[in-house]
C-alpha cells in the first residue's frame, strides 16, 4: 500500500479551495511552492490541515467523487467550506502532518471543524439585509450587511474604541489593522461568525445570535433557531 499525504489549502477567494496529494518527503516543498506562487491563477493559498495516510491516491479519488459537483472542472480547486473538508479528513486514519500534533490534536482539529463547519451552515440560514447592533451606554450603533452568506461590516461606521482582555486574537488582528483611534472602521471587513463581527463593533466579548437584530428588533438567532 503507498502512503502519502493528503491536504486541504485556504486561498484569498472565500469559499474557494485546493484538495491535494503529494508524497510525504515532498509535502513541505510543496506547500512552499503553493503558498508563494499560487495555483491555477488562485493566490494566497495557505495550508490548514494535512495528514498522512495508506492507499492516498485511492482515497484522493474518493474525495474527488464526493466532492465532485463542488469541483472547478480542470483542477484541483473546490468551492466548499473548508471546515466540512478538514472534518472529513481528520476522521481518516493517519498521521497529522500539519498542524503539528504536538500543537493541536487530531481530535481538538475534527472538534474545531465540526463547529465551524455549523456555523457556517447556521450563516446561510441568515436572510440577506442589514442587521443592527446597539448600546445605550457608552452609545454605539452599528450595521452588519449579511449578503451571499458573508458578513461585512462597512467602511465609514463607527465601533467601539477600545477593546478589552476577552476578545479573540483574530478579532484584536482585524481592529489594530482595520479602526482608527476614534473607532472609525477603515475599509470594509468580513467576519466568520456574528459573535467574531459583535466582538469587533463592541471591543468585548459577546454572542453574536443575540446581539445582532432585525429591524424590528428580533435577534437573528431566530433564524437558526427555525433552520434547525
Amino acid at each position: 500500500m503507498s502512503t502519502g499525504v493528503l491536504y486541504v489549502m485556504s486561498t484569498v477567494v472565500s469559499g474557494l479551495i485546493k484538495i491535494g496529494k503529494t508524497t510525504t518527503d515532498r509535502f513541505d516543498g510543496r506547500m512552499y511552492i503553493l503558498e508563494h506562487n499560487g495555483y491555477n491563477n488562485v493566490t494566497g493559498l495557505q495550508r490548514r490541515f494535512a495528514i498522512e495516510v495508506e492507499d492516498y491516491d485511492e482515497k484522493e479519488r474518493m474525495l474527488d467523487d464526493i466532492f465532485s459537483k463542488a469541483r472547478v472542472p480542470g483542477s484541483e480547486l473546490f468551492a466548499l467550506d473548508i471546515n466540512l473538508v478538514i472534518e472529513l479528513l481528520a476522521s481518516f486514519e493517519g498521521h497529522q502532518i500539519y498542524p503539528k500534533s504536538s500543537t493541536e490534536s487530531k481530535s481538538k482539529v475534527f472538534d474545531d471543524a465540526a463547529k465551524n463547519h455549523q456555523e457556517h451552515t447556521d450563516i446561510q440560514s441568515i436572510p440577506e439585509g442589514t442587521y443592527y447592533l446597539d448600546r445605550k451606554r457608552p452609545p454605539l450603533h452599528v450595521e452588519m450587511v449579511v449578503e451571499d452568506g458573508t458578513l461585512t461590516i462597512h467602511a465609514g461606521q463607527r465601533v467601539a474604541e477600545h477593546d478589552n482582555d476577552n476578545v479573540g486574537d483574530r478579532t484584536r488582528e482585524l481592529r489594530r489593522s482595520n479602526v482608527d483611534n476614534n473607532g472609525t472602521v477603515r475599509a470594509d471587513v468580513h467576519f466568520s461568525s456574528p459573535s467574531q463581527a459583535g466582538e469587533f463593533a463592541t471591543g468585548h466579548s459577546c454572542n453574536g445570535w443575540a446581539q445582532w437584530k432585525t429591524e424590528d428588533g428580533q435577534p437573528i438567532d431566530i433564524f437558526r433557531a427555525r433552520h434547525a
